[in-house]
């Protein structure tokens, strides 16, 4: 080799060869698709429709920014305890007369029982639900409603979906809403400004309630969006098998499997 060829060899302007620029150029290609796998988050099997539910989770997120939290915290900073104590009681009674009903279409005798003898307990010696006595009488507290219901039944919960002002929820919960919405004894009330102001009074309470939790999260989470679609299923999920669910299958939005029907009359058999 001559000297000439020799410093164009060493000499860094020298175009290298086409292999060369092959794998320099495949290389920074492998570095480009890894930063770009790892800065865009897997699609979520159970969450299809994540691009909508993100839209109204934003949406209803700056309502209750803008809205119902303020309302909440002004009620929770004037309201006295014993009287916040009180209307939650209330409203936890009217709840118990629904899942009393769909505790009994889940054939659980003891939890039917329980529900049972909080609404007349409550109502009677709790002067309408203010008060309550069954909790001290030792009578536990089941909450259900025909979402769940449909759960037990073997009903998988399908993808899911964030409702604008209602929230997170699932396909099944959402079709389940035509009974658990005339189930709510409030929507009963026949005068309609006393029924406005119910369902008003209701969900400012509840959200006084969860107040110190929303903060947290709101602290907590990076992603605050996906942070509420897994603790949502996760314990909808352990509601429907009361607390022992079984592996899931993360391949599919639809993961419940047909299983689910026989926990109800072993859970009645207690």
């Amino acid at each position: 080799m001559s000297a000439n060829d020799a410093m164009r060899s060493t000499d860094p302007r020298t175009p290298m060869p086409w292999r060369d620029q092959l794998i320099r150029w495949s290389a920074v290609l492998a570095v480009v698709a890894l930063q770009a796998c790892t800065a865009v988050p897997q699609k979520d099997p159970r969450d299809p429709m994540e691009s909508w539910n993100r839209s109204v989770f934003t949406f209803n997120d700056s309502v209750d920014r803008a809205v119902v939290k303020p309302v909440a915290t002004v009620y929770a900073r004037v309201m006295p305890n014993w009287m916040r104590t009180g209307i939650n009681n209330f409203f936890t009674n009217l709840d118990d007369v629904w899942s009393l009903v769909n505790n009994a279409l889940q054939l659980r005798g003891l939890d039917t029982a329980d529900s049972f003898g909080r609404v007349v307990v409550n109502t009677t010696m709790g002067l309408g639900g203010l008060l309550d006595v069954a909790s001290e009488m030792g009578m536990e507290r089941h909450s259900a409603n025909f979402g769940l219901t449909l759960g037990r039944w073997g009903v998988g919960p399908g993808p899911f979906v964030v409702l604008p002002f209602w929230g997170a929820s699932t396909l099944r919960d959402t079709l389940a809403l035509s009974l658990d919405i005339p189930g709510n004894l409030v929507n009963s009330v026949q005068d309609v400004p006393t029924r406005d102001a119910l369902t008003i009074v209701s969900a400012v309470d509840t959200r006084a309630t969860y107040l110190k939790a929303g903060d947290v999260v709101d602290g907590a989470a990076l992603d605050k969006y996906s942070f509420t679609r897994d603790a949502f299923l996760q314990r909808r999920r352990n509601q429907v098998y009361d607390g022992n669910p079984p592996d899931e299958d993360t391949t599919s939005w639809d993961s419940e499997p047909a299983a689910a029907l026989p926990a109800a009359p072993a859970s009645a058999a207690q």
